[in-house]
């Protein structure tokens, strides 16, 4: 079983290699209405709004003028926190989840949002975008739990079809929304 930093670091270094690995920055991708920057944007921007409104833990705000230095700042950010014994064991508090350690906040979604994004980022710059097996089956496994409260969050998008015997992958992403034969068009 890894820990919420080794989850994280593997998760932020595969990202950061497709960030590498873009080099038009306004390409759609699966995301409707986003582009390849409004993806890494998106993953810069919205863990430390959260992370503060339920703990003491602060992230900075980064520029994103160059984005893999951007990335490369709140990574080692978020890193330096979770390696930090005393940050990922405290309290993350809120109306929706409950009572959670830091570290658990980060795992379950700010990690696992990582790893969402990096299929979208990889798929529209065609890239590498197969998904870490394990990760795919237990997100599935955990989220399928709670399909109706993912639906009514307004995060996902709506369930896509699939076969029932399409690959794992396949299969997951459609349930978060996304269409697993998505391919950029070609203008």
């Amino acid at each position: 079983m890894t820990s919420p930093a080794e989850n994280h670091a593997t998760a932020a270094a595969t990202f950061a290699v497709r960030i590498a690995g873009t080099s038009d920055w306004d390409v759609p991708t699966p995301v409707k209405e986003w582009r390849a920057r409004d993806v890494v944007e998106h993953l810069l921007d919205w863990f430390p709004g959260m992370l503060a409104a339920g703990s003491s833990v602060r992230l900075s705000e980064v520029d994103h003028g160059d984005l893999a230095a951007a990335w490369a700042t709140r990574t080692a950010e978020v890193q330096a926190a979770l390696d930090d014994t005393a940050v990922v064991g405290s309290p993350y508090t809120s109306q929706m989840f409950g009572d959670l350690t830091v570290g658990d906040l980060a795992d379950r979604f700010y990690t696992a949002d990582i790893v969402m994004h990096t299929w979208d980022l990889a798929r529209a710059t065609g890239q590498d975008d197969r998904m870490p097996e394990e990760f795919v089956e237990g997100a599935f496994a955990g989220m399928s739990q709670i399909a109706d409260t993912i639906r009514g969050s307004g995060q996902f998008g709506d369930q896509q079809p699939v076969a029932d015997d399409a690959p794992l992958q396949d299969r997951f992403l459609a349930f978060i929304g996304r269409d697993p034969a998505w391919r950029p068009s070609a203008d």
